[in-house]
């Protein structure tokens, strides 16, 4: 099917690929909003095993108060920064409020921590399951290894050289290359998937009070409770950075025929460039 002269459109995405890729697009905003809602009810994180008070917390995002309104401060060790207008107070009915974050960044927006959590423990598991389905495809699909385990070929110095400057010059793959990842992608992704997911779930489990007497190992191998909650938030954070750098790329090398692949699988090449058996 040619979309116009020249132009062709081929396979690049399952049906698998493309629903389970928005199915995670979902679970991970609602977790993000919930997650942020939770964080707010104790907005410092520390390491170890306990958690004394902000004074001892590594970072911590809240207000100080002198005269006149209170002013944002985001706590980074010995470091104030101050945040007044994005982090540590919020308008709220005309008020300002502390808060670590505002309210449209939060699920529910008001402040409660149970309705937050119930977001945030019920997409969790769907984004569980739904990952689940995605690794299991793939691997008996035989998809997993091409997609995203790089050859030797490609994490040689000089190809992983050569994209870096690619990317950094905004000059993507075209035609044939661009049907599949590049090396790039792949780490990215599969540093994504084999490292930041596992250690946000299993963080996350880290956590419960039931889970802990089911598997008490988590607490020794997170170094406590604190350190889990304190991880868990930072490989959220990488993951949100990541959902930002791919949202980038995807604006960058083309938003309809990017879209277009994860809607109807299909992506548009030049027919010349396609390498024919």
């Amino acid at each position: 099917m040619k979309a116009e002269k020249n132009i062709v459109l081929v396979r690049r995405h399952s049906l698998v690929t493309r629903l389970t890729h928005w199915i995670n697009a979902a679970c991970l905003g609602v977790l993000l909003l919930s997650g942020l809602q939770i964080f707010n009810a104790w907005p410092n994180l520390y390491w170890g095993q306990y958690g004394a008070d902000g004074d001892h917390a590594f970072l911590s995002i809240g207000a100080l108060r002198g005269n006149g309104a209170p002013r944002g401060v985001l706590r980074l060790g010995d470091a104030a920064i101050p945040t007044t207008g994005v982090l540590g107070v919020s308008k709220l009915g005309g008020d300002t409020v502390e808060r670590a974050f505002p309210a449209w960044l939060t699920l529910p927006s008001f402040q409660d921590l149970a309705e937050g959590r119930r977001w945030h423990f019920f997409f969790a598991w769907c984004f569980v399951a739904n990952g689940a389905a995605y690794l299991l495809y793939h691997l008996f699909s035989g998809h997993l290894w091409r997609d995203l385990v790089p050859t030797r070929r490609e994490l040689a110095p000089a190809h992983l050289w050569h994209e870096i400057v690619a990317h950094a010059r905004l000059r993507f793959p075209q035609g044939e290359q661009a049907r599949h990842y590049n090396v790039l992608q792949k780490l990215s992704y599969l540093g994504v998937v084999a490292l930041l997911l596992p250690l946000m779930v299993l963080t996350g489990l880290t956590m419960s009070p039931g889970m802990n007497a089911v598997a008490p190992f988590l607490l020794d191998l997170f170094g406590g409770r604190q350190s889990a909650r304190a991880i868990h938030f930072i490989t959220a954070s990488l993951v949100v950075l990541f959902v930002l750098v791919h949202l980038a790329m995807v604006l960058l090398s083309g938003v309809w025929n990017n879209l277009r692949s994860m809607i109807t699988g299909r992506y548009a090449i030049r027919e010349s460039d396609i390498h024919h058996d």
